[in-house]
Order: structure tokens, then sequence, then C-alpha cells
């Protein structure tokens, strides 16, 4: 049998509860959007679906095989206890079961030197893990801050953002503005160890971070995923992401 030789990125599932109110009774579920495997599967990788697990051991054995991690997004916020503030009104749904679960596969990645791509909320637990804070809503904490909460937009676009020079980011882009489709309420107050911002939007709401002390670590409060189908910019960010998925392979 030939081995398929694709590198094998791991994506993070959200999780819905079980819940009795329907008949039958509604089971619990893992699930990720296809729109995230379409967009790995199109730049060449094998996607692997990873359901939360509840110990630091079993996530060091998931990640044991893989080349690289994808953080995605999810309809809910991060316990801000997490990052040492307490919980504001403004606060929305909380997942600790899937927060614990991504906090620790992003530590133990970026220890591993692993390629992470971390997309909305995946940007934010990146940002969180390597000991940032997040604001806890924008329109509160923000002042001037415009709309970022645009699901409706989200398969066009819905406002610009400006991609900061010599950036990897903007290397992959090739733009210094793009518009892009948000679904945020939260966003990147300080900076994790050894990031920076390469994208803002026009209201300075960070909508984009990569690292200065990793291989490869970008995190986008937008979804490219889903902007791919259509835009050549946004999928180009999948192909660069496996090709550094690829490298070990390639003995580089």
């Amino acid at each position: 049998m030939t081995r398929d030789a694709r590198p094998l990125i791991g994506v993070t599932a959200d999780l819905s509860e079980a819940s009795n109110q329907f008949d039958p009774p509604q089971e619990a579920a893992f699930f990720v959007p296809q729109r995230y495997l379409s967009a790995l599967e199109r730049a060449g990788a094998l996607a692997l679906i990873l359901p939360p697990q509840p110990s630091a051991a079993a996530v060091r054995r998931m990640l044991a095989p893989l080349d690289g991690l994808v953080i995605t997004g999810g309809n809910f916020d991060i316990d801000p206890r997490r990052y040492g503030e307490k919980p504001r009104r403004e606060l929305r749904a909380l997942k600790a079961r899937r927060t614990d679960f991504e906090l620790e596969i992003a530590a133990q990645a970026l220890q591993r030197d692993l390629p992470v791509l971390g997309i909305c909320g995946g940007a934010q637990a990146i940002n969180v893990a390597l000991g940032g804070t997040l604001y806890q809503d924008i329109a509160a904490l923000i002042a001037g801050a415009g709309a970022h909460e645009q699901s409706a937009r989200k398969a066009r676009g819905g406002h610009p953002v400006i991609v900061a020079p010599r950036t990897r980011l903007r290397a992959i882009l090739r733009r210094r503005k793009i518009e892009v489709n948000t679904t945020h309420h939260q966003s990147v107050k300080a900076l994790g160890r050894g990031l920076l911002v390469n994208a803002a939007a026009e209201d300075g709401v960070v909508e984009g971070i990569e690292s200065a002390r990793h291989r490869w670590v970008l995190g986008l409060q937008w979804h490219p995923e889903a902007l791919a189908p259509r835009r050549a910019d946004q999928q180009r960010i999948f192909s660069r992401f496996v090709a550094q998925c690829e490298r070990p392979r390639r003995g580089a």
C-alpha cells in the first residue's frame, strides 16, 4: 500500500451539549464546519478532526503524529479567569471543556514548534496560551470601534484591515489593505509572549497576530476559510501554512 505523503493537520472540533428539549433527545456531538477542511484539502493537506480531550497526556499523544495544527473559531468566549481578569457582564457563553483543550493543545504545539494557524477564536486562544489578554467586549471597551460581528457577510467580507509591512502575513497576502469577514465581539488586548500585530482594522482593533519566536504561527480574527473559494489571497494563507507543515518531511 502506498503511504499518503500529505501533511497531517489537526483541526480542533467544537462541541454541542446533550439536550432533552427535543423528541428524540439531542445527543452531544463534536463537529467542524466543512469549510475548514476544504481549505486545507485544496492546499494539499490531510485534515484530522480533534475532539476536546481531558488531559495533557491525551493531548501529547494526539499531537504526536501531526505536522501542523488549526485552532478553529466558535460561538463562545474564553473564560477571562484564564488571563487574570474577572468576567464582565458583556461576557457571553463559555465552553470550559473546549477552552481547556484548546489552550493546552496550543501550548504544547507551540512548545514543539509545530506550525499553528488560529482562526477567529483560535487566534485569541494562541494569544492567551502565550500569556496575553483579551478585550472581553469590543463595543464596551474600545471607544469608537466599528462593527466586528458581521456573520451575514461571512462569505464575502465586510470591512477593511490594514496589513502591517515586513510581516509574514504581508508576504502571504501581498497587499497593504484587504477586506475581511469578522464575526467577533472580543479581540486581542495585551499581546502574548513573542507575538506581534500583523493586521488591524481602521478603528485600531487587532485583526491578526503572528509569532516572532516560532517557526510559523499565525492568528487571524477573520474567517479566511469562508473567503478562500473565491479569493486567491485567502486560499494562499492555507497553502503557505501547509507548505510549512511539509518542511520536516522534505528535510528542510
